[in-house]
Formats: C-alpha cells, structure tokens, sequence
C-alpha cells in the first residue's frame, strides 16, 4: 500500500490517524512539525501527506511552500478553521483538498483512498487513449507524467494535472465545475464551484502566457469550462 506522512503536533490526533490509516494497510510517518515532516519527505518516498496548519516551529503553511518547491504528492490540510475563506487560502498555497476538524474518520479515509488513487495511476496505464495529448504548444505526456508549453516543463500537483488531462482528453467539451469535482474528486460536489475555480486558476497561471486571456482553458460563465 501507500506510505502517508501525517503531521500533526498533537500526539492524539496523530496516534488516532495512524491507527485508521494502518487498519488500511497504509504505512504511516508521524511529524509534529513542518520541519521534521520536511527531514521525513526527503529520507522516505511518501504517497500523500496529512498537514495541520497550526504547528510550533514551523507551520503547515510554510512547510506546504516549501514541500511544492520539489514535491507533487497529494497534500490534505487538518485544520480546526472552518471558514470558506481558510479552505481557499489552503488551496492556493497548492492543497489539494481541506478537512476541518473534528473530522469523520470515514470521510477521512474515503478521500485519502481517492487521492492515492488519483496520484498512483497518473497517465492512465493500459488506457486506449494516446499517451501524448498535444494541442498547440501544450504537451501532455501521460507515460512520463510530464507537461509541457512551448517547450517548457510545467509542474503541476497531482489534482492540477487531472484536471488538465480531463479536459484535454474531452477538447471541446464543456463540463460543469460539478461535473469536474465530481469526475476529479470522486465524492459529492458539495464546495465544488470554490474549490474548482481555485484549481483552474492555479493551473491558468502556469500554462497561459496571460492567465486573464487564456489560450487553452476556456470559461463560459454561468456553464463551466473546457480547452477548445
């Protein structure tokens, strides 16, 4: 199974996340600190990261910054803010998802499961479909993983890079951001429209020379959106 690295500086939580996460088969590193959840990264090849934000030392936010300079294994933040502001602000920083605390250990898990999921079959192995998508200057390889503009390498966290490849696997397709949340997420598409514009921005600001007019993804108001 997977290896998840969940870093929480309190040892309750984090025994009580190890244990649901064991009774799944999962392998599971303990950190209190952005800091040794950083050491930990580098010593052990992890597959999704559960990060509080709220920690001495150094803090989920700045350890999440530091984590997307070299990593792009799936991250959920723990937090006991609720606010829609906070969960956005989450994932502008590069989350992928966000649970608030007290959290369902069930919920918990099914969107741990969806997330490994997502991350361990990027570029869709046996699928019919061609391993390299192009359009324009925009390059998807889905054997490597790899995306690329005029050129040049684009890093894109896992949910990012699922969003591209569903789009661009369907050009000219216009689907919802309840469609996208869905398909993406696999659950319900409660928050969807935040949570989907977020990621839509994140991923403009990377592959559109101007994010404000793009060339590739393409939003038609009150519809969702699509690469045309």
């Amino acid at each position: 199974m997977a290896t998840i690295l969940v870093c929480d500086d309190e040892l309750d939580i984090g025994s009580a996340l190890k244990i649901y996460l064991t009774s799944e088969g999962h392998d599971v590193l303990l950190a209190q600190d952005g800091r040794e959840a950083l050491r930990l990264l580098e010593e052990n090849e992890v597959h999704l990261v559960l990060l509080d934000i709220m920690m001495p030392k150094m803090d989920g936010i700045t350890a999440l910054t530091k984590l997307r300079e070299t990593r792009n294994v799936p991250v959920i933040f723990l937090s006991a803010k609720s606010e829609d502001t906070d969960k956005v602000l989450g994932l502008n920083l590069g989350a992928d998802d966000y649970i608030t605390k007290p959290f369902n250990p069930v919920e918990l898990l099914a969107r741990v499961r969806s997330h490994l999921r997502r991350y361990m079959s990027l570029g869709g192995n046996g699928e019919k479909k061609p391993s390299v998508i192009e359009i324009m200057g925009l390059t998807i390889d889905k054997a490597q993983h790899t995306v690329t503009v005029d050129g040049n390498d684009i890093r894109l966290t896992p949910t990012e890079y699922e969003i591209l490849l569903l789009l661009a696997e369907n050009r000219g397709k216009l689907f919802s951001t309840k469609e996208i949340y869905s398909r993406v997420w696999n659950e319900s598409v409660y928050g969807a429209d935040n949570t989907v514009a977020v990621h839509i921005r994140h991923l403009r600001e990377k592959i559109e020379i101007d994010p404000a007019n793009p060339t590739y993804i393409k939003v038609i108001w009150g519809q969702g959106y699509k690469i045309v």
